[in-house]
């Protein structure tokens, strides 16, 4: 059976951009291949561009969809086997999952990391409880490691923009006064590592990235040195990894400002802290990428939903 989970489980990441261009052009022939099939989306945590592009994206290819937020409307799951379920958890995961695989041929799963327990984060409970349990195939909204619908939408706006054959690309970390989860970091990391870039990784000490998820790197630690004959600069806040979950410093030197970015385009995810994390001047510059980013998010929900049925 077919998930994904990560930018792992994109066979031939040329091939999905390519694809994703066609589309993006109205190339081929429109098709409906998710037609009398449901998808079921369960979000653990807040959305905006990962619940609407991914509604929009299932609905182009002919999916019913079916949407539930766990926090507000569904039972507190328990994810460790053998428990005694005497605490908040109304339900276990091996029920709930089995259920929800009962009702939908795919299902949706955005769960973060807590940031509290490295060990369990990085086992991905929920994630991975309702690939043991509900019997359809996964696609990963976001998990408390990895966001591979990101940065599958990332590549294709590199793909789709690069002036040059190898590009120079920086992950810059910035300030942020709240403690952020690395998923976006680890899979924009991995999935440009199958790129052809010339990716740089810039961050002050002790906001080194888990190598187990993103690849062995040398970071910069000198931010305007990594900076220098940039292409594209990706902004991007996390916590700590071996201080897990905590922020060492929110040193404002490392926000993103039009003198530093010099002549490179700006990526960011979003949501993002204007004139904390970068300034408005770039956020609104015409050096921007971050709607084309967002726009993109619905074709890189339709290449993974494409690949989940089969018709990719």
């Amino acid at each position: 059976m077919k998930h994904f989970l990560s930018t792992d489980d994109i066979d031939s990441l040329p091939e999905w951009l390519k694809k994703g261009g066609a589309i993006a052009q109205g190339i081929g022939t429109p098709d409906l291949p998710g037609q009398g099939k449901t998808l079921c989306l369960l979000f653990f945590n807040n959305s905006l561009r990962t619940r609407l592009s991914t509604q929009k994206a299932a609905r182009l290819l002919g999916l019913e969809v079916l949407v539930m937020n766990f926090g507000s409307e569904g039972w507190n799951l328990e994810l460790e086997d053998g428990t005694l379920m005497e605490g908040g958890a109304a339900e276990h995961i091996a029920e709930a999952a089995a259920v929800v695989g009962q009702y939908a041929d795919l299902i949706g799963v955005r769960a973060f990391a807590g940031l509290s327990d490295r060990t369990m984060d990085s086992a991905e409970g929920i994630l991975n409880g309702f690939v043991r349990y509900a019997g359809v195939p996964i696609l990963n909204m976001e998990s408390a490691t990895g966001h591979p619908l990101q940065a599958l939408a990332d590549a294709l706006t590199i793909a789709g923009t690069a002036q040059k054959t190898t590009p120079k690309v920086v992950l810059s970390w910035a300030p942020h006064p709240r403690a952020l989860p690395q998923a976006v970091s680890n899979s924009f990391v991995r999935i440009m590592q199958r790129m052809p870039v010339n990716l740089v990784i810039t961050h002050p000490p002790g906001y080194e990235l888990d190598p187990n998820l993103t690849g062995a790197y040398e970071p910069v630690y000198d931010q305007k040195k990594a900076l220098e004959g940039a292409d594209y600069v990706y902004v991007k806040n996390w916590s700590s990894v071996q201080e897990y979950g905590k922020v060492l410093h929110r040193d404002p030197s490392w926000m993103m400002t039009a003198e530093k970015l010099g002549k490179a385009r700006f990526m960011h995810c979003l949501p993002v802290r204007r004139n904390v994390v970068v300034e408005d001047a770039v956020l609104d510059g015409t050096q921007s990428l971050v709607l084309k980013q967002a726009a993109n998010r619905t074709l890189s929900a339709q290449l993974a939903l494409r690949y989940l049925l089969g018709a990719l």
